[in-house]
């Protein structure tokens, strides 16, 4: 859905949102109001309640918003006074909390980080329920249509994202402008859940967690290892066909290394807690560039050397909240894509349009196709907080620009959410449901070749500073199995499937056949299994299927007899008998051209 449409919706979801939550407090008058707002496709509001709530709950709420629709109450907005808010939400813990740190101007009404405090505070009253909210919202509780909302699900939410705060009761809906939207949405969200790659891992075989692990650390099984191994050597052959060199770099390091990188004072309550070793205070790395820095500076530079392209997979650790992780898609050790240009400023614009070139090589390999990009560039009106120079800055967002436009790629400009060291691109993709994710950032540094007096020797003889780019195109190699998975429904294209080929002897007869088959395969490079289970055929076809093997070869007496193979495919399509050789040839091609 466009931002657009997403904007447009705000004030039918914000309504919807507030009128879930009147009829919450009638059900339960000893609730106390968390937040609630629109979000994409719905809403949610946070509730402490004296009990937990049923699926049966969700139904006896939506039958009393419904009554509040019909009602037809208008929505009215009114500006209070910080005195009046401590007596208007007398008894409603969380809601004053908010108003406190709404004055202070450290978050809005939805517990978002501000920058400074509101000018004003202001409430929206509708019959008897009032909020704490800058709107927008509908004129009245009857322009929200009562057949096209529906609350979701309930979920555990930690107040303001914190486990060591209390944990409320979340309810999602979402609300259309009509029933036929509503249904399209709700037949949306049952293909999301059939494509769920944490389903999907475990109904595969391919990834898991455990709490005994800890949470937001993934255990990658054999399947999901044989993919994210092919993902990685994909990635290093290329790397290196497109000019990079291979770093590998440690896991920790010491604490004067993230003082001198910024990390400790801009990045800390992201990374874990230190540990002692030899009397000194060492971290988990939560980024690799200081470590590349660190060989850059390990010699004196010539301007002969540049530009130099660095690139490594390298294991990082952040602390994600708990109430943030999601199966692969949100962790707190991940294995990043990570690359590192240094260049001379005259080489800066054909590296940049060499990387971007390079992102849409790779993304369409794995067959992404359609992407969602923005540039993003300093706040004009508030340039102080961004480090590095006018002209830097200028340089850099010319070459973004240039690369984006010479590849005639669509993107939307967005000022002020350029990081405070440099200017960036931020490219997502589109999976086979149009969901974006967000994978390859392009982003300038001036920052760290200052901090870490990076430098290098130009023909004039006199020391010059390097520009740098900080590189990922996958982002994540946990995030983009996941992203993978729920793409392709698992069902992987045929180089990267990590069983390409089930051998199914019908009888016990062609098992010997099997194996001598299974040996051929192998030594064309095919990954294979031979089944001798003692199931039926069709059950063992069924399995593979379900399991998302591309190829099951059917062995009988006249395919063994004929040295030939019963050619199946996990879409149910049947190829015939053919000679091994044709089966080869057929699948080598597939292979070739990633299909």
């Amino acid at each position: 859905m466009s931002e657009k449409k997403e904007q447009e919706l705000l004030p039918l979801r914000h309504s919807t949102a507030h009128v879930m939550a009147q009829a919450v407090g009638e059900l339960f008058p000893e609730a106390k109001f968390g937040i609630g707002p629109a979000i994409e496709d719905g809403f949610y509001y946070d509730f402490e309640l004296p009990r937990p709530l049923t699926p049966e709950d969700l139904e006896e709420i939506e039958a009393h918003m419904r009554r509040i629709i019909r009602e037809d109450h208008a929505f009215e907005r009114r500006v209070i006074s910080p005195d009046e808010s401590e007596a208007l939400f007398a008894g409603q813990d969380y809601k004053l909390e908010l108003i406190r740190d709404l004055l202070a101007g450290r978050v809005d009404e939805d517990g978002e980080a501000l920058e400074q405090a509101p000018a004003e505070l202001s409430v929206y009253r509708h019959d008897t329920f009032m909020d704490l909210c800058r709107g927008p919202h509908l004129e009245s509780t009857g322009r929200i249509p009562a057949e096209a909302f529906k609350l979701l699900r309930i979920a555990g939410a930690y107040w303001r994202g914190d486990e060591r705060r209390p944990q409320l009761q979340r309810i999602y809906g979402t609300v259309w402008p009509s029933q036929e939207e509503l249904e399209d949405y709700i037949q949306r969200l049952e293909e999301m859940e059939r494509r769920d790659h944490r389903r999907l891992g475990r109904d595969l075989d391919l990834f898991s967690t455990d709490s005994r692990l800890g949470a937001g650390l993934v255990l990658w099984h054999p399947k999901g290892a044989m993919v994210r191994y092919l993902i990685e050597e994909f990635w290093r052959q290329e790397h290196l066909k497109w000019g990079y060199e291979l770093l590998f770099t440690p896991h920790i390091g010491r604490a004067e290394l993230w003082e001198t990188s910024g990390h400790l004072d801009h990045y800390k309550d992201a990374m874990y807690a230190p540990l002692e070793i030899d009397e000194q205070e060492y971290y988990l790395k939560p980024m690799n560039c200081p470590f590349h820095i660190l060989v850059y500076n390990s010699q004196l530079r010539s301007y002969r050397d540049l530009p130099l392209r660095w690139a490594e997979l390298g294991t990082v650790y952040r602390y994600e909240r708990s109430g943030t992780l999601h199966g692969l898609l949100r962790v707190r050790g991940f294995t990043q894509d990570d690359a590192h240009i240094i260049c001379r400023p005259d080489q800066i614009e054909d590296e940049i349009l060499r990387c971007l070139d390079f992102t849409l090589h790779i993304l369409s390999s794995f067959g992404f196709e359609a992407y969602d990009i923005a540039l993003s560039v300093r706040d004009p009106q508030n340039k102080a907080k961004y480090f590095g120079r006018d002209e830097n800055w200028a340089q850099a967002e010319r070459s973004l620009v240039a690369a984006l436009e010479a590849r005639e790629l669509d993107y939307r400009r967005e000022e002020g959410e350029a990081v405070f060291y440099g200017p960036k691109i931020d490219l997502k993709i589109k999976d086979a449901l149009g969901r974006s994710w967000q994978c390859t950032t392009i982003q300038f540094d001036f920052n760290i070749p200052e901090r870490f007096d990076m430098s290098f020797i130009g023909d004039d003889g006199q020391e010059h500073r390097p520009y740098m780019v900080h590189r990922a195109l996958l982002g994540s190699l946990e995030r983009f199995f996941g992203v993978l998975i729920e793409h392709y429904v698992g069902a992987f294209p045929v180089w990267l499937a990590p069983v390409q080929v089930a051998l199914i002897p019908i009888t016990d007869e062609q098992v010997d056949y099997g194996h001598d088959v299974a040996n051929k395969i192998k030594a064309a490079g095919l990954r294979v299994v031979v089944d001798e289970s003692n199931r039926r055929m069709q059950a063992k076809i069924r399995e593979h299927q379900l399991q998302k093997v591309p190829y099951m070869l059917i062995l009988g007496r006249r395919e063994a007899a004929a040295g030939q193979v019963s050619v199946r495919l996990r879409s149910e399509e049947d190829l015939g008998a053919m000679p091994l050789e044709q089966f080869l040839e057929l699948a080598q091609e597939d292979i070739a051209a990633r299909r």
